[in-house]
């Protein structure tokens, strides 16, 4: 027999269940946890120890492991893989049964009339909800949801954002055959379920995002309480834009001048923020119906909440988070993020949030991310950075921006007189300005149908200005509408030919 470690098992509270004697006339009592251990990352039973862990050992130890082998290959469908094996402590002998991950899900448990699949929820066995059932079919087709054949239509959908993005961010031309290496649609042209979340205007309706900032440190009252708050719907690229454009403006920025250039010293590192919101709407479970992806933000922190745990069902406070294995739930989404350069296929996302706050200029020990897994949820807490007060950081006014402008013109007279520093600044946001409007000029030949909302998102500036150089483009005779806001279109007019 081998020495069991008794303190090692109890300690590894996810993975491990303990019985002090085997219910043969329950079997339900323990075999849920063997359904619940093969439909996660698998696990072990000790047969032989109290509920307040006193080491009773058993009586018959060898018997009792016939019965426990006998009761699986009758109760679980299919038979998941196991070890049984022998162990002895204090002089008392033990059962232990290792249940091994299974690539067969959903394992079942079949007695009383029923016939069910359960997952491990911290050191509990429950059954699966729907959307977990859902995963577990998926898993063991060796499929995902993201994959999957939508009940839209490809010729309905238009990917402006996504093309503008990917050209934006590679500098290279969406093409036509990228639809389908991409995986937005199949070998036969049918759009799959990472296409309709990634369309312009995404069918998916349960794929959006809420933001609110609220006042005080917790949500109070409710609404009434928000600062501010807003809801996104569309392609997963206008969620990610646009819920990094709420943090910003929700966000005070400032910065430090150093010899030879300048240190960002923001509340929340942005890195931090893209990582933790692209982890969120990449790896968000979306067969859970009814919840959405939230970004909540409080006096003292910001939380980004994502339905779906993780996908073994294990609990992220028993893990290195700084070396988790990657494992997808959206293997087909999780790539095209890699193309637009949004995340790297290896899936090191956790280490670059904790990598950004430990480099952080305002960074103390213990000021850390923290992530959690409540049930079928995943929570990722930012702590923020105080940059008021700070000794040498200028923080920037709201109306103020970081390229040209106010900012710019502050600096330019600091360094190199007044008149040097507004001409610098103005010649600066002219080209920004003449930039902007360009690329506002090129979306719309693209997609006549875009949106004020959408031009925003996908270039990266205010809905406002926005309406200011589509304004401009109108006056100088550059475009015109046909229809109104709902259903109409934009009209490119050739100058030469007029």
């Amino acid at each position: 027999m081998e020495k069991l470690n008794i303190c090692q098992l109890i300690g590894e509270a996810t993975e491990y269940d303990k019985k002090q004697a085997l219910e043969v006339k329950k079997p339900k009592s323990w075999c849920k946890s063997v359904s619940a251990f093969a439909n996660g990352i698998g696990g072990k039973l000790v047969w032989g120890i109290a509920d307040d862990d006193t080491l009773v050992g058993l009586a018959d130890a060898k018997g009792d492991a016939e019965k426990i082998s006998e009761t699986i290959k009758t109760h679980l469908d299919p038979i998941p893989d196991f070890n049984l094996s022998f162990v002895k402590a204090e002089g008392k002998n033990f059962v232990v049964l290792d249940v091994l991950p299974g690539g067969q899900t959903p394992y079942y448990y079949i007695g009383d009339g029923q016939m069910q699949a359960f997952v491990r929820v911290g050191n509990e066995s429950v059954v699966a909800s729907m959307s977990k059932h859902k995963e577990l079919v998926l898993k063991g087709s060796n499929m995902s949801y993201d994959s999957l054949v939508s009940r839209w239509k490809f010729e309905d959908m238009a990917f402006t954002v996504l093309r503008a993005t990917y050209f934006k961010r590679t500098n290279r031309s969406f093409e036509d055959s990228d639809y389908e290496s991409f995986g937005i649609v199949n070998e036969k042209g049918e759009l799959t379920n990472a296409g309709a979340l990634l369309a312009d205007y995404s069918p998916v309706r349960h794929s959006r995002l809420f933001c609110t900032r609220w006042n005080g440190l917790d949500k109070a009252n409710g609404v009434m309480d928000a600062l501010d708050d807003e809801e996104y719907t569309g392609s997963l690229v206008t969620l990610l834009q646009a819920g990094l454009d709420f943090v910003r403006r929700n966000s005070k920025k400032a910065w430090r001048k150093t010899s030879d250039n300048r240190l960002e010293y923001p509340e929340y590192p942005e890195r931090a923020v893209e990582e933790g919101l692209v982890n969120a709407l990449i790896h968000r479970n979306y067969l859970e119906l009814g919840s959405e992806v939230h970004i909540d933000m409080y006096d003292d922190r910001l939380e980004i909440f994502s339905p779906g745990g993780l996908l073994d069902g294990g609990s992220i406070k028993d893990m290195d988070v700084m070396n988790m294995a990657s494992r997808r739930r959206n293997p087909v989404l999780a790539d095209i993020f890699s193309r637009l350069k949004y995340m790297e296929r290896r899936g090191s996302g956790f280490k670059k949030i904790v990598s950004a706050y430990k480099g952080h200029d305002g960074y103390t020990e213990g000021m850390d991310p923290k992530f959690s897994t409540p049930w079928n949820c995943f929570i990722l807490t930012l702590p923020k950075f105080n940059v008021d007060g700070v000794e040498g950081v200028y923080v920037i006014p709201d109306n103020a921006t970081e390229h040209g402008g106010q900012t710019s013109g502050q600096t330019g007279g600091q360094t190199g007189g007044q008149t040097s520093g507004q001409t610098s600044g103005q010649t600066s946001g002219q080209t920004d300005i003449d930039a902007t409007i360009a690329e506002v000029l090129r979306l719309i030949k693209e997609n006549p149908k875009i949106t004020r909302k959408m031009l925003s998102n996908t270039i990266g500036v205010a809905p406002s200005t926005i309406q200011k150089h589509i304004n401009r483009l109108k006056e100088e005779g550059f475009i015109f509408r046909i229809g109104g806001d709902f259903g109409g279109y934009w009209e490119i007019i050739n100058k030469e030919e007029k």
